[in-house]
C-alpha cells in the first residue's frame, strides 16, 4: 500500500495574499470562490496536487523542514528576477559560475523555496 500526495499546506498569516503570490509563481489561479480575508485558499496544479494556504495565529519562526524546489520553464536567472519582482526575497544564493546550483528564495511570509535550472539549461549542461 502507498499514499499519494494530495496537497502541500502552507501555514500563514494571510492566506489570500500568500495564495496570490504563489498563484503568480506557478501561473495557476486560486479557486474561484477565494477572496481577501478568507482563512483558507487553494491553487490546484495540473497534476491534481493542491497548494493549500491556511491562516494560523503563530508566525513562522524557524527554517522550513520541507520546501518546494521549482524548475522554471525559462532560464533560472530570468525566473529568479521574476519572482523577486513578485515579492520573493533572496535567502541564500547557491548559484555557481558554471551554471550549476540554485537560488533559495523566501515567499512574502518567509517560507523558503529553491529555484533550480530549467530543463533546457540542464540538457545544455550535459
Amino acid at each position: 500500500m502507498t499514499s499519494v500526495v494530495q496537497n502541500f499546506f502552507f501555514d500563514c498569516a494571510d492566506a489570500y495574499e500568500l495564495g496570490r503570490f504563489w498563484s503568480g509563481v506557478v501561473g495557476k489561479p486560486m479557486a474561484d470562490d477565494d477572496a481577501p480575508g478568507d482563512p483558507e485558499v487553494t491553487i490546484v496544479m495540473d497534476n491534481g496536487v493542491t497548494l493549500y494556504f491556511g491562516q494560523v495565529p503563530e508566525p513562522k519562526t524557524v527554517k522550513n523542514r520541507i520546501h518546494l524546489c521549482m524548475e522554471p520553464d525559462i532560464p533560472r536567472e530570468e525566473e529568479v528576477e521574476r519572482l523577486l519582482a513578485l515579492g520573493a526575497t533572496m535567502q541564500h544564493d547557491r548559484r555557481n559560475a558554471d551554471g550549476s546550483g540554485w537560488a533559495v528564495l523566501g515567499d512574502p511570509e518567509g517560507n523558503e523555496f529553491c529555484v533550480l535550472r530549467s530543463a533546457a539549461e540542464m540538457a545544455a549542461a550535459e
